[in-house]
C-alpha cells in the first residue's frame, strides 16, 4: 500500500479508497446490466 498511495495523508488514501470501492460497485453493476441486455436480445430474437 505503501507505494501505490505514496505521498498521500490520511484523508485522500481514505478517499481513494472509497473511489476504488465505488468504482468497483458500478463496474459489476455494468456488467449485470450488460448480461440482461444480452439475455433480452437474444430472448427478442426467437421465433415464437
Amino acid at each position: 500500500m505503501a507505494l501505490k498511495y505514496g505521498g498521500m495523508d490520511a484523508s485522500l488514501m481514505r478517499r481513494m479508497k472509497e473511489l476504488e470501492a465505488e468504482n468497483t460497485r458500478l463496474k459489476k453493476m455494468y456488467a449485470e446490466v450488460q448480461i440482461q441486455k444480452y439475455v433480452l436480445k437474444e430472448a427478442m430474437a426467437k421465433k415464437w
